[in-house]
């Protein structure tokens, strides 16, 4: 067996932050002992995906792995904005060696670099605060062509990418659950990444949860962080909270006189079967709604004839730079609304956070999807600040 040390991943990973690290260091190092404390963070980030993401899960974590973690979260975070920071100043350096900014040129040389490690801590200041504040809740209205008229004003809530675990706890959950209630749902869906650690790290953390699926009908799908601490047991889990779990699979609800179809496909990440749905067996519906936690999946729902797809895996990026780099990855369907052929798609940013406690360029959301009648374009609204009070929350364990 090939060495863990040896193994393509953890070697990938190690010649990235080499890489990242000789350019800080160059470029932002005083001396050999800013040089050594700069490795630091680098060798915090490199030791979570090797020492711990590739071994077995099951182990009991310490409060020494569990400090580990978030030194080696925030780290993530750090190093990010002091790159940014760093490739920034070489591009002003070099704008400014033209003649006639002799001055400025000198400026950047000497305080570029304070400047860039305090406006690093400041975006990790400012980042930290707004992912920890909690989700904002996202209007997104979405017209429908001769939709029937039961579902005219039909509300769906959706939580995804919650992402329980060593950063989301309780706390976090039960705000997020006194929320989805203040909006008074037709239908919740969780779109996957809701957990982050086995059952029986976190079950106590998840069941707030369970109050939104007393009143009105939930539906979960799986994401892939679900799958990485247990897909069976969460998918138990949830059922025992009361949560529809639909794995290529749909199921019919009803208002009114109107039906609607609620289908749900597995994340790639499932190991027991693939992505794929079909409605060629189901009745007669009036809308048909998917849940599918990667929004790559959209052609496979869009062949199937869904109206509307819901997502989310993207994080919106999360913080920046990687609000860039995730367009490139998952483009044109990133974060909100979007279409393929005929089907509305929207991605949510997500309702927590992962890894890094941060959102830098984005927020968590809550997204409170209306459909209505009509052909315009669908519109989102200016998303609102959510702070119910502690005593709005009715969840029982």
């Amino acid at each position: 067996m090939t060495p863990r040390i040896l193994s393509p991943f953890v070697l990938a990973v190690s010649a990235l932050l080499a890489v990242g690290y000789a350019y800080v260091a160059a470029r932002l190092g005083a001396g050999p002992w800013s040089r050594t404390a700069l490795a630091l963070p680098f060798l915090l980030v490199w030791i979570v995906p090797v020492a711990y993401w590739t071994r077995d899960g099951t182990r009991t974590e310490t409060w020494f792995d569990r400090a580990i973690h978030q030194a080696s979260y925030l780290s993530m975070a750090w190093i990010s904005f002091l790159l940014v920071g760093a490739l920034a100043r070489d591009v002003a350096l070099l704008a400014t060696r033209i003649p006639g900014f002799g001055g400025v040129h000198g400026a950047i040389a000497q305080d570029g670099v304070p400047v860039v490690f305090a406006a690093s801590l400041l975006a990790m200041a400012i980042g930290a605060t707004t992912a920890l504040r909690g989700p904002r809740i996202q209007d997104v209205t979405v017209p429908i062509a001769g939709l029937h008229p039961d579902l005219d004003g039909f509300r769906i809530v959706q939580i995804s990418d919650l992402h329980v675990g060593r950063t989301i706890r309780r706390p976090y959950v039960e705000r997020v659950v006194a929320c989805a209630e203040a909006l008074a749902p037709d239908l919740v869906a969780f779109t996957g990444d809701m957990v982050d650690a086995p059952v029986a790290h976190i079950a106590a953390d998840v069941a707030p949860l369970a109050a939104l699926a007393r009143e009105k009908p939930a539906f979960f799908v799986l994401g892939n962080h679900d799958c990485y601490a247990g897909a069976q047991d969460w998918i138990t889990h949830f059922e025992h909270l009361g949560v529809r779990v639909l794995r290529n699979e749909h199921d019919a609800i009803r208002k009114g006189a109107a039906t609607m179809i609620v289908g749900g496909v597995v994340d790639p990440a499932y190991r027991d079967a693939s992505p794929a749905i079909s409605l060629d067996a189901a009745a007669p519906a009036d809308f048909r709604l998917l849940l599918a936690h990667n929004p790559k999946l959209a052609p496979l729902g869009a062949r199937a004839g869904f109206d509307l797809q819901l997502s989310g895996h993207t994080h919106a990026g999360q913080f920046f730079p990687w609000t860039i780099a995730v367009r490139l990855v998952h483009a044109p369907h990133v974060a909100g609304l979007s279409r393929e052929e005929r089907m509305w798609v929207y991605v949510s940013a997500g309702t927590g956070s992962w890894g890094p406690p941060v959102r830098f360029g984005t927020s968590p959301e809550i997204t409170r999807i209306t459909l209505v009648r009509g052909t315009v374009d669908g519109h989102r609204s200016d998303a609102v600040e959510c702070a119910p009070s502690r005593a709005s929350f009715n969840g029982r364990t």
